[in-house]
């Protein structure tokens, strides 16, 4: 009986620690607190430092490294476990849905907001043109011959010129590849027979501080013709929104969390009054956010 008092405490004792330590790895983070990477195109560079300047000041436990690149690198960072959440232009294809599942992936995603490709020209060019001029400048056919300028080979912005505006075609031997939207906005403001293809945050005027949508003076934003109704339209945020505007495009979140880790809490935090507010004063359309748009007159 003595014994018996002695073992069965020890015995209890040691499957403790093994349960303790099984080898296996556990998050050691939550909604809001704790360190993760997270990879996000680089064309919401602007935008989503704004969000996270935010939610670093409401959650200082919180540490988010977030890595901007072109957004098939962010796909590979998702499925190669290098990110745990993704900002990116577009949802799972089918192919990488069956990826995720032989990977026994479980993602989640959801629309956050609306943008836009912004189309911009040298300050001395028109500031309008309709479906077929672009593409005919994007395919090398048009009588004007431009330099036309994009922010990366692999960036979300020529995989939405290929898929949406020139399916089937090609892009023209006039076609070049900067380092960034930075650099396109740079090189088109210096070039007079340039065209570049950029996202909307950088070309919104950084001194707009009432969000009127105004761009910046360095370049042109070009206005392009709606099919429907014969009108051009430039990518104010309104436009945007009912897609009168004709280069439209959706930012989504992707997850591979199944606990409730911070990188949810990063999404979380995207999807709600405050971080869709943000969206807003980006000058993106919220989609998470109730938005009334009503048509108004200016009387002189």
């Amino acid at each position: 009986m003595r014994w018996s008092h002695i073992l069965i405490p020890a015995v209890t004792g040691l499957l403790f620690m093994a349960s303790c330590d099984d080898g296996v790895k556990r998050p050691t983070d939550n909604l809001s607190s704790g360190t993760i990477d997270i990879s996000v195109d680089e064309t919401y560079k602007p935008v989503i430092e704004a969000q996270l300047k935010v939610f670093d000041s409401s959650y200082p436990e919180a540490h988010i490294n977030i890595h901007y690149k072109p957004e098939a690198e962010c796909f590979k960072d998702y499925f190669e476990n290098k990110a745990r959440l993704i900002l990116v232009t577009r949802q799972l294809s089918a192919a990488e849905k069956e990826l995720a599942d032989q990977k026994q992936i479980a993602p989640s995603s959801l629309l956050l907001a609306k943008d836009a490709i912004a189309v911009i020209v040298n300050k001395s060019s028109n500031d309008s043109m309709d479906k077929d001029q672009l593409k005919g400048i994007l395919t090398g056919a048009y009588k004007k011959k431009y330099t036309v300028v994009f922010d990366n080979q692999n960036s979300s912005t020529v995989r939405y010129i290929l898929d949406s505006l020139i399916p089937g075609s090609k892009l023209g031997s006039n076609v070049f590849a900067a380092k960034g939207n930075n650099e396109v906005v740079d090189y088109v403001s210096k070039n007079p027979d340039a065209i570049g293809f950029v996202g909307l945050n950088y070309v919104i005027d950084a001194a707009d501080s009432n969000n009127t949508g105004a761009f910046t003076d360095r370049v042109n934003v070009v206005a392009i013709k709606n099919d429907s109704d014969g009108r051009f339209y430039k990518p104010y945020q309104a436009y945007i929104g009912t897609r009168y505007y004709s280069l439209t495009r959706n930012l989504y979140y992707i997850n591979r969390e199944t606990w409730q880790g911070l990188g949810s809490g990063f999404a979380n935090f995207l999807t709600q009054q405050q971080g869709q507010l943000i969206f807003y004063h980006q000058h993106l359309f919220p989609w998470q956010m109730h938005i009334v748009i009503r048509e108004a007159e200016i009387n002189p």
